[in-house]
């Protein structure tokens, strides 16, 4: 039996543990385009099975779906390549979001061009979890999330707000039209900066190219929507001490962040290859040992079922528009990003992740928190 049968065989009980065949004919079983596949996954892990996708190497008609019975199986503590062991241990020796590394997800992600996430994210350019409860479309649930924040701060006119990592500046924009108050946005991306002014314009909104850490003010209420994943966890100390500092004393935190079921202290080699460099999901653990003596825990709300749903939307958005977009957005790009979208489904759809909104109080609320939902 020579090596390619070998692998190949491998590869097969793998993948039979997840109920996915290799040529078969339901919609989440594998199609293998070149023999050189199964050598690559067994050897790369997550991130052969990620460059091999973008490299036309295999193909499925339900990416989402063979996804999830792949994590569902837990097929990715049995396959761990080179540059997982790598990044592994790299994580353990350097804290990859400070300094200059800090800036290098805006300038990668986040800077990619507006005109791609304008056509993915609807009308309101909100790169988060849209909030289903009452919701019937992306751009509803998008509202209702932005809502549901500024109901859960409680705010107020006059009130100063902090959006720590305030994206492209909706919830900025919503904030202050909506609830009248005067808001301070920072960002590490130049394309989001950019975007946010002129979104806010005429507005009491200031947005700051700038890192978080470099926050030296007083503020009613502090917010933060989808940037906590990039702190790291050597930095989550130094997150929460920094809204702490500028915090009024009866002042409110909210907290919005993807969060992980198991403490880790590195991301998936692809995701942080292709997608997100130096991110890291946090834990509920990692967490609240990072808020210990800092702040009391008022509300925290899981949503995550949530984000599938999210996650479709812009899928469905982004199929839609593609032939619309520069050619800059070429078919392995095209691949790339489909296989990002389907496998933020598939972590979501398993519960491997969810959607974490947490109120915080730096001494507690006289009397107790009565969240809205």
């Amino acid at each position: 039996m020579g090596d390619y049968d070998r692998y190949r065989q491998r590869v097969e009980a793998l993948l039979a543990d997840a109920d996915v065949r290799l040529g078969g004919e339901r919609d989440w079983d594998l199609q293998v385009h070149d023999p050189r596949f199964h050598a690559r996954v067994l050897g790369e892990g997550s991130l052969g099975l990620g460059e091999s996708y973008m490299d036309g190497w295999w193909e499925t008609r339900s990416l989402d779906g063979l996804l999830l019975r792949l994590i569902q199986a837990g097929l990715g503590n049995r396959v761990y390549g080179a540059a997982e062991v790598a990044d592994g241990v790299a994580a353990w020796f350097v804290n990859r979001q400070r300094g200059r590394r800090s800036y290098e997800v805006g300038e990668r992600h986040y800077d990619l061009g507006n005109d791609l996430y304008q056509a993915m994210l609807g009308a309101r350019m909100v790169y988060s979890c849209g909030y289903w409860r009452n919701a019937d479309s992306l751009d509803a649930a998008q509202e209702a999330k932005l809502d549901l924040v500024c109901r859960k701060l409680g705010l107020k006119p006059g009130m100063r707000v902090l959006d720590i990592g305030c994206g492209w500046g909706e919830m900025l924009k919503f904030a202050a039209e909506r609830y009248g108050v005067q808001v301070v946005g920072v960002t590490i991306s130049r394309e989001q900066a950019e975007y946010a002014r002129r979104l806010c314009e005429g507005l009491p909104v200031e947005v700051r190219l700038q890192d978080y850490r470099k926050l030296d003010g007083r503020f009613d209420r502090i917010v933060s929507i989808g940037m906590y994943e990039h702190v790291g966890v050597r930095n989550y100390r130094t997150f929460f001490r920094v809204a702490r500092r500028n915090l009024a004393a009866d002042g409110l935190f909210l907290l919005h962040t993807i969060g992980s079921n198991v403490s880790r202290n590195r991301t998936d080699p692809w995701i942080a290859k292709y997608i997100f460099p130096n991110s890291m999901v946090p834990s509920a653990a990692q967490t609240t040992r990072a808020l210990e003596r800092r702040f009391v825990i008022e509300d925290w709300h899981n949503f995550g079922a949530d984000y599938d749903r999210t996650l479709q939307a812009w899928r469905d958005n982004i199929e839609a528009a593609w032939e619309r977009l520069p050619e800059r957005y070429d078919e392995r790009f095209r691949r790339m990003w489909r296989f990002y979208l389907a496998g933020s489904m598939a972590s979501f759809r398993a519960r491997r992740l969810n959607l974490w909104q947490i109120v915080l109080s730096p001494e507690g609320v006289p009397g107790g928190y009565v969240a809205p939902r």
